[in-house]
């Protein structure tokens, strides 16, 4: 069997790894020529992390980032909402990594380079298009950026990990058109700062109108300070609509600086955190709808190409790998390619399908706007603002639809680690 990934990102990456290891032939396409740490901070959840783990890649990724202790909820005065552990803190058998998106990227396609066989993972080869050739094989043409080139590939399968834009999906659907704008802009960037709160927490306060999200993604340096991931997002729906979204677009702290200029908590200080950022990049929230289907004769859709989702949850990477994981049991242990594709989208597609329409709703961060919509002005308790066990059930419900609950095979991985119950009192 020989198998072709469109995509060296976290989604193509991984699933080239795994079909390595299950000892499937694959050949893997980038259209970059070159692989540059770009982006800003991720989360891999503990059930994305057992993937990883389960290709020998755990302690390596887990070095790259912060092991998440704690997600923590906040209105905008600063006030605690919730806060739940995470990853080895909350029992689980693997941890939550923090984790800037480029360095993650280049670990997995240095593990690629080491464990493909040479000639195996290409860059500057743009997937232009695919022609499936009768009902066991497919055509995938692609352009030579260096050259100009055009030239074609055969296979028993291609895997589109080319993304949002990916274009395979837009040959299937010419007329699906931009993906979809949820009305919020986001601007991202990375800061040295002081570590907060236990120094491996991950905080978002405000509500959907108005959030600040931060992370630490390394550990402090010499000086003390940490490279702190954060997010500014804001409602801008009567605004035009954005033009197609640009992960390099800068963007002007001007812009959204006034709308968190009082957000000092004590704890942290979010316009300095702002104000110390090298460069801020700005991003439509944007999604697409799910699909009917992802597989198309020999060609099926992965990771972004497949289900796009809001930036909420921690779940576009983590997905992504999931899916790589799915995709290689099943062509490793069906006796066909046809019954493995079938057996991958029955599992992934209605997955991932629920987790971007709860992303839409705003998943677990539904408890900042119900804060905000109950107790504008703040609170002296937060028991007085929420039912008794109403942020817990939230917050397990979320994990049910994204599948990392404590109880799920998939938090896990394929060796049923064991979930230990923490002491952590939850507050």
């Amino acid at each position: 069997m020989r198998v072709l990934v469109a995509g060296a990102g976290i989604g193509g990456l991984t699933t080239a790894l795994a079909l390595q290891q299950r000892g499937i032939d694959v050949r893997v396409f980038e259209s970059a020529r070159e692989l540059a740490p770009l982006g800003v901070g991720i989360n891999l959840l503990p059930h994305a992390m057992a993937e990883l783990a389960q290709l020998g890649l755990q302690d390596e990724i887990a070095s790259l980032g912060v092991r998440t202790a704690e997600l923590c909820y906040f209105n905008a005065h600063g006030q605690l909402i919730w806060r739940e552990p995470r990853g080895l803190d909350a029992g689980y058998p693997v941890p939550q990594v923090s984790v800037h998106r480029g360095r993650l990227q280049l670990a997995l396609f240095d593990a690629a380079k080491r464990r493909l066989p040479p000639g195996a993972l290409r860059t500057g080869c743009h997937l232009d298009s695919f022609a499936n050739e009768g009902a066991s094989a497919v055509c995938a043409s692609f352009t030579d950026r260096a050259s100009g080139a055009i030239f074609e590939e055969h296979a028993d399968l291609l895997v589109a990990a080319d993304g949002i834009h990916s274009a395979v999906r837009r040959q299937l659907d010419p007329d699906e058109g931009l993906p979809r704008w949820g009305g919020n802009i986001l601007w991202r960037a990375t800061s040295r700062g002081l570590p907060f709160l236990t120094g491996r927490s991950m905080i978002m306060a405000g509500s959907r109108a108005r959030k600040f999200v931060a992370y630490p993604i390394d550990a402090p340096g010499d000086d003390g300070l940490c490279t702190i991931n954060w997010i500014a997002e804001l409602d801008r729906s009567e605004g035009a609509p954005p033009a197609r979204e640009d992960w390099n677009k800068r963007g002007a702290i001007s812009e959204f600086l006034p709308a968190f200029a009082d957000w000092r908590f004590g704890w942290l200080d979010v316009p300095a955190l702002i104000r110390s950022a090298e460069a801020v990049f700005e991003f439509p929230m944007v999604d697409r709808d799910p699909l009917s289907r992802w597989t198309h004769g020999r060609a099926t859709l992965l990771g972004d190409a497949a289900h796009p989702m809001y930036p909420i949850g921690s779940n576009g990477a983590s997905q992504a790998i999931l899916d790589a994981r799915a995709l290689a049991d099943a062509l490793a242990q069906e006796a066909g390619v046809d019954a493995a594709l079938e057996r991958y989208e029955s599992a992934r597609r209605p997955a991932t399908a629920q987790v971007v329409l709860s992303n839409r709703e705003h998943g677990p961060e539904c408890v900042l706007d119900l804060a905000e919509e109950r107790a504008p002005a703040g609170f002296a308790r937060v028991d007085d603002v929420f039912a008794p066990g109403e942020l817990a059930e939230i917050a397990a419900r979320y994990k049910r639809v994204a599948g990392f609950a404590p109880e799920s095979d998939r938090a896990h991985g394929s060796k049923g680690l064991k979930f230990v119950s923490p002491e952590t009192d939850l507050a």
